[in-house]
């Protein structure tokens, strides 16, 4: 009963000290959803230079995507002409950051670390790149598809409110993508702070190289957004983990995973993902080593002490947020896994189709809004937790389709 009770103290703690800035950064994730155009991007990543290389990275910082979420817009680039290099930094660099990620890191890990994460993006996303333009001398011809497109949705953006819709995807949409992940991350956070010794690594590893091997290859396969490793990897420096290990976790972790790894090497080339794969740890040993060689340890971890004494915010004010941050974390999973269903009329011209890949809700969009330009089809709903797509039309190909969805990345089963 007492290990469940600090379980449970911990996790209350966690949650307190990220729902402020995590509702914060939600809401700059509506204002950049809806104020960015996907177009105005795509516009500067198109040449095979250290220009376009560096843009894609800077573009990619601020933005609130996930690894998942990256997929289909960095494929949908791809497809519109940007350069493989432009395309890998972007890749690299997007989902290590974000403007919701950058505020929780200050909330947990202080100033030094929420300074770090956007330089250390940027010029992981930058040599990812350029190396990926080095193997890439010859670039290669983009496979002919006639709707290649993964706006989000954009006239409906123009056309409709734009601070319903801000909101809307701010605290619904969104928080759907990272909602199962985000608890996850605060679990296993709780989990590992009151199961670990706090020597932990000091007295079972005493090696930084090791450790950040270790915490390396247990990153790569596994998938964890770029704020729900925030808060695992405060309690892994207060257990003795290295800060150099601790932004190899940070780096690894929310921009590479299967799934990832799997898609690239689908849609734009296994050598691209060499690249990507050599980018991510060199630049992760690189700077890992940096840190703990040229930087205090007790620079980071006083600033962790301080940030987890420091009241910036009333308890009570914490508490609100956390309240509210629970309650939209169960609307989205409700929305997210259908729990609430709705009847449907079946007609005679439906299809349903399986498309197996889609994690999230801009994997939705992805695959809804290349459907919609198609004639035969008038209207797509999409179950994502069950990865079911219901096509509405008349005399559709279903062949056509298929060849369609296989072209963003995705695997359609008709």
């Amino acid at each position: 009963m007492t290990y469940i009770k600090l379980f449970f103290d911990e996790l209350f703690s966690l949650t307190n000290e990220m729902s402020p800035y995590l509702l914060i950064g939600f809401l700059f994730a509506g204002i950049l959803h809806v104020y960015i155009r996907k177009e105005t991007i795509n516009k500067y990543l198109g040449k095979r230079n250290f220009k376009s290389v560096v843009l894609a990275s800077l573009f990619g910082i601020p933005l609130p995507l996930c690894s998942c979420g990256v997929i289909p817009t960095g494929i949908s680039f791809y497809k519109e002409g940007s350069s493989k290099g432009a395309t890998v930094s972007f890749l690299i660099s997007t989902p290590q950051t974000g403007i919701d990620s950058i505020l929780v890191t200050y909330s947990l890990l202080g100033l030094p670390f929420a300074i770090l994460r956007p330089i250390v993006a940027l010029f992981s996303g930058v040599f990812g790149g350029l190396l990926t333009n080095i193997i890439d001398k010859k670039r290669s011809k983009m496979q002919e598809n006639p709707i290649c497109s993964c706006e989000t949705n954009e006239k409906q953006t123009q056309s409709g409110n734009k601070i319903l819709i801000m909101l809307k995807y701010a605290f619904v949409d969104f928080l759907q993508d990272i909602a199962k992940w985000l608890i996850i991350g605060l679990v296993i956070a709780a989990l590992i702070s009151v199961i670990l010794p706090d020597d932990f690594f000091t007295r079972y590893i005493g090696n930084d190289f090791l450790s950040m091997l270790i915490v390396l290859l247990a990153s790569i396969p596994l998938y964890v957004c770029a704020t729900a490793s925030v808060p695992i990897t405060a309690v892994l420096i207060l257990k003795g983990l290295s800060p150099g290990a601790a932004l190899v976790f940070l780096m690894a972790g929310p921009a590479t995973n299967i799934a990832t790894i799997t898609v690239i090497g689908k849609s734009i080339g296994k050598s691209t993902v060499l690249s990507y794969l050599i980018s991510i740890i060199i630049g992760a040993f690189f700077f890992g080593f940096l840190i703990d060689n040229f930087l205090p340890e007790d620079f980071f971890v006083d600033n962790i002490q301080i940030m987890q004494h420091k009241d910036l915010i009333p308890e009570w004010l914490k508490i609100t947020f956390s309240t509210l941050l629970t309650l939209l974390l169960i609307n989205g999973l409700l929305k997210k896994y259908n729990i609430i269903k709705r009847n449907k009329t079946i007609s005679p011209n439906n299809k349903t189709i399986t498309v197996k890949g889609m994690t999230c809700n801009h994997c939705k969009e992805n695959v809804e809004n290349n459907l919609l330009k198609t004639e035969c089809i008038s209207n797509v709903e999409i179950d994502l937790a069950n990865s079911n797509v219901k096509l509405e039309g008349e005399n559709i190909d279903l062949e056509k389709v298929k060849k369609l969805i296989d072209g963003l990345g995705y695997e359609c089963i008709i």
